[in-house]
């Protein structure tokens, strides 16, 4: 998944945008904008304590592959890969921002990170997001795309708030 575009809908003055999804640096300002609005949601929409978000620094480290998902220069949504074990990989900080949600963008980012996953020879993919009626939307659409509820996993283990979700690859 080094880089891919996919044709965006005509805007109001009928340009048609692309959309290209490629790895990014989770540090740039323009990325780690969206990160920060990816944590503060993920706060609003969970008890204290709660989260499990990485920051833009934590999303550094060198088991995790950023990608972003661009339109015109704009950052419009995130997400990472990473690898728990040469088999295993969990989804983190899958974002869009509110103005560009509805587009079928966060589809885009989990379709293109699965297939970079299978790439990489992951057998099983997990994800961890939360009950509250705020992940609903999140929850279905990882529905849609095959993942089910399942055990929780590493860190998730014990923690209530947290749903948890995988699928074989």
């Amino acid at each position: 998944m080094a880089g891919c575009q996919s044709r965006a809908r005509p805007a109001p003055d009928g340009h048609e945008a692309l959309m290209r999804i490629a790895i990014d640096e989770p540090t740039r300002p323009e990325a780690a904008a969206v990160i920060e609005a990816h944590g503060r949601y993920t706060s609003d929409v969970s008890p204290a304590n709660t989260c499990h978000y990485l920051d833009a620094s934590g999303l550094t480290h060198p088991d995790i592959t950023f990608w972003t998902a661009q339109e015109d220069g704009a950052v419009l949504g995130c997400i990472a890969l990473k690898m728990l074990s040469p088999d295993r990989a969990e989804i983190k900080s899958m974002h869009v921002l509110a103005a560009h949600r509805g587009k079928g963008i966060a589809r885009k980012l989990i379709e293109a990170l699965i297939e970079e996953a299978r790439g990489r020879g992951v057998s099983w993919l997990g994800l961890e997001t939360g009950r509250s009626e705020g992940f609903a939307a999140s929850r279905a659409l990882y529905a849609k795309l095959g993942f089910d509820p399942c055990e929780p996993f590493g860190a998730y283990c014990g923690k209530s708030f947290s749903y948890c979700m995988s699928r074989a690859l």
